[in-house]
């Protein structure tokens, strides 16, 4: 169970980290579901060190924080893909 709810967990968070993001990004489901879930877990991380909690980091609840931390660990994998795909082109 737990792997299928990181799956769900970064598919709910790399749409609305895609929603919320300003511009156009590339990429299609794959690459939003990737994103999402590292940046759950990118978000999970920074939640712990930031806030000494595991609340982002545990997807198995999905509950309202690890949604959150998600979302801000997918736009900033967001940010970074942008920075380094308009290098590259």
């Amino acid at each position: 169970m737990g792997i299928l709810a990181w799956i769900v967990l970064g598919l709910i968070a790399g749409a609305i980290a895609k929603a919320i993001y300003p511009g156009h990004q590339g990429g299609g489901i794959l690459a939003t579901m990737g994103l999402g879930i590292l940046g759950a877990l990118l978000g999970g991380y920074l939640g712990g060190l930031l806030f000494g909690t595991t609340a982002g980091a545990t997807a198995a609840t999905l509950s309202i924080p690890s949604i959150i931390f998600a979302i801000i660990g997918a736009m900033i994998l967001i940010f970074l893909w942008g920075l380094f795909t308009r290098r590259a082109a």
